[in-house]
């Protein structure tokens, strides 16, 4: 959408179940592995997503290089904005053109990290080495359901 949230409101006039938007990485290395993505920009069309009362769902690839410290900032931030469901999932370099992966997660940190974000009030997350945006997303529907039900007046 490149930071353009008409486009964004067309999209949520079609009144799709989740408005899902992926960060993929902490600030820090946005430009790096986003070369023509803003994190800011993305942050900012989740927030306006959030603002018209839909389920946002956003996701973040690790083993690029983050720090636990920046991860934990991003779900902090992400879920003062209101963000519903979240996924975290290890980065697989796709192909020779992209980057390297810096580091494999270790399960049990995926583990916490979701008892974290958990904790920060998140009413869905996924979080695992083999977890990508679209993890059990058709599982989801009985909790995008509740939080609809949720949110309605």
């Amino acid at each position: 959408f490149k930071g353009d949230t008409g486009a964004v409101d067309t999209v949520l006039a079609a009144s799709p179940d989740v408005f899902a938007h992926n960060l993929e990485t902490v600030p820090r290395l946005s430009r790096k592995v986003r070369v023509q993505a803003s994190y800011a920009r993305s942050y900012a069309i989740l927030a306006h997503a959030k603002r018209r009362g839909v389920i946002t769902k956003t996701g973040l690839m690790l083993g690029l290089g983050e720090q636990l410290d920046e991860v934990r900032t991003v779900l902090r931030e992400t879920r003062e904005i209101g963000v519903d469901i979240l996924t975290l999932g290890q980065y697989l370099r796709p192909s020779r053109q992209h980057l390297d992966v810096d580091r494999y997660v270790h399960p049990d940190e995926f583990a916490a990290l979701k008892e974290e974000a958990m904790a920060l009030g998140f009413p869905h997350v996924e979080s695992g080495p083999m977890v990508r945006s679209s993890y059990h997303a058709d599982g989801q529907r009985d909790i995008v359901r509740e939080l609809a039900a949720r949110s309605s007046p």
